[in-house]
């Protein structure tokens, strides 16, 4: 019983080029997942009520919506060569 709420977070690889990396930001609560960043698309997307409301929000704000982004750089780029070793 009780409520449960997850973030993962994810770098994902579909070739060697650096081009081909996405980076995924997920908030899920009780099981489902309600708002996810995608570098791909490069802003937040709700997929529930309280998930497009502060998707409205989130993307609303330039500096998080940049730290979002540097996490492609930041994180996943980085860590490229220990995933494809």
């Amino acid at each position: 019983d009780g409520y449960f709420h997850q973030r993962v977070t994810q770098c994902r690889y579909s070739s060697k080029d650096l081009q081909g990396i996405e980076f995924i930001d997920s908030y899920v609560f009780n099981q489902a997942e309600y708002i996810r960043f995608n570098s791909t698309v490069g802003k937040f997307v709700g997929y529930t009520e309280h998930g497009v409301k502060n998707a409205e929000a989130w993307n609303s704000d330039a500096a998080g919506l940049a730290g979002e982004l540097g996490e492609l750089e930041r994180f996943c780029k980085h860590n490229a060569d220990l995933h494809y070793s």
